[in-house]
């Protein structure tokens, strides 16, 4: 199963690359997770914020391989437990499934990507830092396999 977070934003501090490789290494090839950086659209004083959104929704759509499930990561998302996270994952893993995880930019995912989406989840009620995400994504993503391999990492 390969696992592809495509994000809005680029150029993340060196804290956030080392954290996600830290979990990227530890998992196994039959269990990937990669990250692709979608650029952000441009914005500026008078932008307009629902056209820079929909380029951003058009670029990761384009991103998503053929075939990927999609989940959108959206505030009004379904919260998911880590035990149903794995659950999860581990049914699409048993059914052959690759996965796309879209994160949108600051001002969230275009509509067209929430409707595409199989999936909508919610990581929090708060607002989270987008470099945090990837962060939190990838330590999440090996605590599900951890859980679905009966590793000791989730105790």
């Amino acid at each position: 199963m390969r696992i592809k977070l495509l994000a809005v934003g680029t150029r993340m501090p060196a804290w956030v690359e080392s954290g996600v490789a830290e979990y990227r290494k530890r998992l196994p090839a039959e269990f990937s997770l990669d990250i692709q950086e979608i650029p952000l659209a441009k914005r500026g004083k008078n932008a307009d914020i629902r056209r820079a959104r929909q380029q951003e929704g058009e670029a990761l759509l384009k991103a998503v391989p053929r075939d990927d499930l999609i989940v959108a990561l959206d505030v009004t998302g379904r919260s998911l437990s880590t035990e149903k996270l794995a659950e999860t994952l581990g049914g699409w893993y048993d059914e052959g499934h690759n996965v796309s995880l879209l994160v949108g930019g600051p001002d969230g995912l275009d509509p067209m990507c929430l409707q595409q989406a199989r999936q909508r989840w919610s990581l929090s009620a708060m607002t989270l830092p987008h470099p945090l995400v990837r962060v939190m994504l990838a330590e999440q993503i090996y605590r599900a396999w951890s859980i679905l391999q009966g590793h000791p990492y989730h105790r």
